[in-house]
């Protein structure tokens, strides 16, 4: 009854605001290796508090340093799922054009919309591409500015349309090389050199190009096409992780979306 009288609506939002914190944090690290890692802390944090609890005086004070002096040892551990995280937050509708953030003049640069970005255009060729096993690495940015990649790459100004991006990657191009970075439905940079994941669930199939899409989505909130050379399949990727597909009309909605 005491806790009922004492009970505030802000601890309610305190458990409110602790929950969404935790669905997250599992949203991050669902389907990954650092799933077990994340169980194993919470497991050994409700350990710690049952022996709090129940006064065990040495246990918990065992597991209380662990837990202290394992928190330094985490932000190693969970470098790429932190790095991510911040993006996912940065990254939310609060921060684009739609949102408040429009109102204020010197943020709607970082506010872009990219929904007019023509990703019919874009599909269409990577299904040409696919079609003649041509190899090819697609970037559009969204809200995370990609500077860094396109300034190592040959800097274009171009529309999006079928016809540029199949010559791009035509076998023969000087340009096929490296990716095609995507901004506000224009191509701003070919021949980019991507950052390349070191993560090691990326089965052994997929090649340089595959892991540098998933290197450029986990350290931005940009997603990636990529046209195997050697299969012709079209692999989509968004942070960091391969999105399943059924079919291109499927592809173009997902994407569409993402883009919105």
């Amino acid at each position: 009854m005491d806790i009922l009288e004492n009970f505030r609506i802000l601890d309610l939002v305190d458990i409110l605001l602790v929950a969404t914190l935790l669905y997250y944090l599992y949203k991050l690290v669902k389907g990954t290796v650092a799933i077990n890692i994340f169980l194993g802390i919470c497991i050994i944090w409700v350990i710690w508090k049952i022996t709090q609890l129940l006064q065990m005086e040495m246990l918990s004070t065992i597991l209380g340093q662990f837990i202290g002096a394992g928190m330094f040892a985490l932000i190693v551990v969970f470098q790429q799922e932190i790095r991510k995280f911040l993006l996912m937050i940065g990254s939310t509708n609060i921060g684009r054009k739609t949102g408040f953030l429009k109102h204020i003049k010197f943020l709607q640069d970082e506010a872009k919309d990219t929904s007019d970005t023509k990703v019919e255009e874009i599909i269409d060729a990577c299904e040409k591409m696919g079609q003649s096993r041509t190899g090819a690495l697609i970037v559009i940015q969204r809200t995370t500015h990609l500077d860094f990649v396109k300034q190592t790459g040959d800097e274009m100004s171009i529309e999006v349309n079928r016809p540029i991006l199949e010559s791009i990657f035509f076998k023969n191009s000087t340009l096929h090389d490296g990716a095609a970075i995507i901004e506000d439905n224009r191509i701003v940079a070919t021949r980019a050199i991507l950052p390349v994941s070191n993560e090691r669930n990326i089965p052994l199939r997929f090649g340089l190009r595959h892991r540098a899409a998933v290197g450029i989505t986990e350290k931005t909130d940009a997603v990636a096409l990529v046209v195997s050379e050697e299969t012709g399949n079209i692999s989509y990727l968004k942070d960091g992780e391969f999105v399943l597909f059924k079919n291109l009309t499927e592809l173009i909605e997902i994407l569409r979306k993402d883009l919105s």
